[in-house]
């Protein structure tokens, strides 16, 4: 399968949760086939007490989706234009 989603590259979220969400891909992980999608799939993480930290924190951060799920937005943008032609 072609990998055409870059990091940087804004897509569509077409299954799931959090379908019809855009966003921009902060990273890519080819080896699982998954995507870091901004503000999509947002999940909990408790961290431990730091010097930097030291009370711990819980932060929201996003978690990856597969590559199956997204599509580029330029091509969302294409098919709904033919489909009112």
């Amino acid at each position: 399968m072609k990998r055409r989603i870059k990091a940087g590259d804004e897509v569509v979220v077409i299954a799931g949760n959090f379908r019809g969400t855009r966003g921009k891909v902060l990273q890519v992980l080819p080896v699982k086939g998954r995507v870091l999608v901004e503000g999509v799939n947002k999940r909990k993480h408790h961290e431990r007490k730091t010097k930097e930290n030291p009370e711990g924190a819980i932060v929201e951060r996003e978690n990856p989706i597969h590559l199956s799920n997204v599509m580029l937005a330029a091509r969302r943008a294409e098919k709904t234009e033919s489909k009112r032609k």
